[in-house]
């Protein structure tokens, strides 16, 4: 959720992240991987990395292991939060119209993640 700040400023910020190396470590505060890849699955299907990611991590959390920490260039190729600008099938499953800037298009995915119950 973004609960100060704009989707300009958030997607900017993503951006930046982004652009750092592959082999960039990303530690996150919680572990809720397994969440975000069924949302993950239910914007980009079709993405088959991400289907081969999220069957690791459900095996992972099976076994009781974290998924975290992670890679940055596993995110940048399985996260839509870091895709909205370059994925078709994401942008046509948020509902993103050509109109839509690339802050307008990170909005509609954290809106969609705000409201998914999958």
């Amino acid at each position: 959720r973004m609960f100060e700040g704009t989707a300009p400023q958030f997607w900017s910020s993503l951006k930046r992240l982004r652009d750092l190396p592959d082999d960039t470590i990303i530690y996150c505060a919680h572990e809720y991987t397994e969440s975000n890849a069924r949302y993950a699955m239910s914007v980009e299907p079709g993405n088959e990395l991400l289907v081969k990611r999220v069957e690791e991590i459900k095996a992972k959390r099976s076994r009781g292991e974290p998924t975290v920490p992670s890679l940055l260039g596993e995110e940048k190729l399985t996260n839509p939060f870091l895709r909205g600008d370059i994925s078709d099938e994401i942008k046509s499953n948020v509902g993103a119209t050509s109109d839509d800037d690339d802050a307008t298009i990170f909005l509609k995915i954290r809106q969609g993640k705000d409201n998914f119950r999958g």
